[in-house]
């Protein structure tokens, strides 16, 4: 058995990653914890995530467990991401990053630590299907080509901190390679006011925060006389907690370095 750490063990999201590692069949869930000051810390994890009495008790913070697992799964913030990958380097521990909101530059600091000290999944969105919507629609942008227009529009919770979301910044990028653009230079994040006529290369990705939606991205192709539309809508968080659990059980044991869902998946070809 895989021996797992959940860091934000006690979130919305830490609380669906336990029960996936607790209903995996390869992983062991051993130890969960949260920042030093949290009122969660000390109580029953698997009472916290809804699984029944464990006897694990939620820690104040990574140092407390990290000897007790194999594989860190995080989905908390950026700041708290990057310091928990470099104490994993430190330690050697393999890590899965499903937190949005990291920047370039940590993503190669990210890849430089990775590369040196452990494995490492990193993805925007670890739910399958959204994995599988990157690849097709990337090759419905390489088949329509210029005559479509290209939009992507994401509906999150009011919570979210980030904007537009990790997964419609990935459906940008998988776009503009399929029609040979760079989403830094194309890129239109928001229009108000007399704008003129849309720019022909533009690829235009719009935000959408309101009371508990979990997830929906949408990517319209269109064109003279039809439009197109990819949709996925995520009914709950369990998805993106299982595609987790998949991860930390695929990067077990492999060399270090930064590996994506669609290496987890089989995708990387596709």
């Amino acid at each position: 058995m895989i021996k797992v750490i959940i860091a934000g063990a006690a979130g919305r999201m830490g609380r669906r990653i336990c029960a996936m590692v607790d209903q995996h069949p390869q992983l062991e869930l051993v130890a969960g914890f949260e920042r030093p000051d949290s009122p969660e810390v000390g109580r029953d994890l698997g009472e916290t995530a809804g699984l029944g009495a464990n006897g694990i008790k939620v820690a104040g913070g990574a140092e407390a467990v990290l000897e007790q697992g194999e594989v860190i799964i995080d989905f908390t913030f950026h700041e708290a991401t990057m310091k928990l990958a470099r104490i994993a380097a430190r330690h050697n521990k393999a890590m899965v990053i499903g937190t949005t909101g990291l920047s370039q530059e940590n993503l190669a600091e990210l890849r430089q630590l990775a590369a040196g000290a452990f494995p490492c999944v990193q993805a925007p969105n670890m739910a399958v299907g959204v994995n599988v919507l990157f690849k097709v629609a990337r090759k419905m942008a390489a088949v329509l080509g210029d005559a479509y227009d290209i939009e992507i529009v994401e509906a999150h919770h009011r919570m979210k901190k980030d904007a537009p979301s990790g997964t419609a910044l990935k459906l940008g990028e998988m776009v503009a390679e399929g029609v040979n653009r760079n989403l830094d230079e194309v890129g239109v994040y928001a229009r108000h006011g007399i704008i003129g006529e849309r720019g022909e290369k533009e690829i235009g990705i719009q935000t959408i925060r309101a009371g508990d939606i979990v997830g929906e991205h949408t990517v319209y192709f269109a064109g003279a006389g039809e439009r197109l539309e990819l949709t996925h809508r995520a009914h709950n968080r369990d998805n993106f907690a299982r595609g987790a659990a998949l991860a930390a059980a695929w990067v077990a044991g492999k060399q270090n370095g930064l590996y994506t869902m669609f290496d987890v998946l089989g995708l990387e070809d596709f």
